[in-house]
């Protein structure tokens, strides 16, 4: 693969998660930048200008949803594909009726995390072609396979349903 396949920041506060995250994209090609918290998250998307922001669910100060919701209401971010990686059932955490993009359950394979974040940067190249690269950011099928999880966050301290 030659150069960078594009730039995402990842959002968790597990820094074993984030590190995990991290690792399966940058082997793919892509540039990985960081965040601790949905508010680390807000300070720093405008500098780094990311492709695809993923999103954990339960963290500390700013959660995923508020931050995806935040996102959405900055005309700035208000494109930016968002996809929530969380060990929240999707029903749970509500995803569509915040803006996000696509869901990924904890625990995933590494190759369904590449899959969903290939997909929401061709989408974004496509719609905002100024995005593109040089190879004009062809889509691919859409974002499907998002799994049903039940309603439960049992492995997440701290999460409550909603």
């Amino acid at each position: 693969m030659s150069g960078v396949s594009g730039r995402v920041l990842v959002v968790d506060d597990n820094k074993v998660i984030r590190q995990l995250i991290r690792v399966n994209l940058e082997l793919e090609g892509f540039e990985v930048v960081t965040a601790a918290d949905g508010a680390e998250c807000l300070d720093v998307v405008h500098q780094v200008c990311p492709d695809v922001v993923t999103l954990d669910v339960v963290m500390p100060r700013l959660d995923g949803i508020k931050t995806a919701e935040r996102l959405r209401s900055d005309p700035r971010t208000s494109h930016l594909p968002v996809a929530i990686i969380s060990a929240c059932g999707e029903r749970e955490v509500g995803g569509v009726a915040s803006g996000v993009d696509a869901f990924l359950a904890k625990p995933f394979e590494p190759s369904e995390l590449v899959r969903v974040v290939r997909q929401l940067m061709h989408r974004e190249r496509r719609e905002r072609p100024e995005a593109a690269g040089p190879d004009g950011g062809e889509e691919p099928a859409a974002v499907e396979g998002l799994r049903e999880q039940d309603d439960r966050c049992a492995d997440v301290p701290g999460a409550r349903a909603r």
